[in-house]
Order: C-alpha cells, then structure tokens, then sequence
C-alpha cells in the first residue's frame, strides 16, 4: 500500500460513486490538505481516483482518457489497453502508483504491473494506505444501514481518516448516475 492517500469507489444498481481525501504528504509532513484525487473523464461518463505522485496522476488520467476516446468509451477495453501500456513505457510502470476507474456497468482497480482487478463482489474498490480501512467500514455501511451511496462513500472515507495518518477528512465525491439510454 501506498502512504499517499485513500481513495474510495462504489458501484450501485444504478450509480457510481467515488471519494477520496486531500491530504498530500512528503514524508512524515503534509504539505497540502485539499487536494482533489478524483476526475470526471469523457464527458463525465467515467469516474476516476489515483493513489500515488500528483504529477504522475495527470499523466496517467490524461493517458486513460485518451485510450477511453479511441475506445469510444468502453471501460473494459480501455482498462486493458491501458493497462498494457502502462506496463510496456519503462518510466511509467515503475510508479508506485494505482488507480481506480468506475461507470455504472463496471469497476477496475489498475496498475503499472498490468493488473485490471474487478473485485470480487463487483461493487466496492478503495486503494491508498487507508483503502482497507475504508472498504471494510464501506461494507459494513453497505450491509448493515440504509445510507446513500454517497453518504457509504462520505463517512468509510471519515472512518479512514481517523485510522490512516495518509488520509485527511477533506473529502471529495463524484457521482454519475446511470441514464434511460444507458442501458
């Protein structure tokens, strides 16, 4: 794991959500606390989160969202392609770096060793140093309350806050709900 951030995503029937703290951290110091981990990409069709160096982040989402647009948009394909070339550039595979991206039909964790993750429940996906904080109180909320998904997302997220030194309660969501033509 990496002590970067944590970041949160949750698929449901008909709505993606994904969250992620602010806090950036060189070391033992944190150096901002209101960051913003998280992207809309194509249009606001896909949902993306990054654990890792910030200036890795934009060339990461931007090296996805162009592989989304020659993809037209299929998150399956475009998580493999990008995940084949992200192992294949020698510069961008040694990151220690990971990402999550989400629509309404799918959720992948990535990485820079060619792993396109779906996990198991099809559902709930967290990365950073507090991600098993956050998912275990993720599926927790999710089983044993009535909350929104983003109020799941929202409060796994504080939980984690209060465990991870990494993770700060400055948290941001996105959501993309899922439209009559999507189907």
């Amino acid at each position: 794991m990496f002590e970067a951030t944590t970041i949160l995503a949750l698929k449901g029937e008909k709505k993606a959500v994904i969250g992620g703290d602010g806090q950036v951290t060189f070391g033992n110091t944190v150096l901002k606390g209101n960051a913003v981990k998280i992207r809309k990409l194509l249009n606001g069709k896909i949902l993306a989160g990054f654990a890792g160096s910030t200036a890795d982040a934009f060339n990461l989402f931007d090296m996805f969202e162009g592989i989304l647009e020659q993809k037209k948009g299929d998150l399956l394909k475009s998580a493999i392609e990008f995940s084949k070339q992200w192992r294949k550039d020698k510069y961008l595979r040694r990151l220690e770096a990971m990402m999550i991206v989400l629509n309404t039909k799918h959720i992948f964790i990535l990485s820079g060793t060619g792993d396109v993750v779906e996990p198991e429940d099809k559902t709930i996906a967290a990365i950073g140093s507090g991600g098993n904080f956050a998912i275990s109180a993720a599926r927790a909320l999710k089983k044993h309350s009535n909350l929104s998904d983003e109020d799941i997302v929202r409060e796994s997220l504080n939980i984690a806050s209060e465990l991870c030194i990494y993770t700060n309660n400055n948290i941001n969501l996105y959501t993309l709900e899922e439209k009559e033509n999507d189907k």
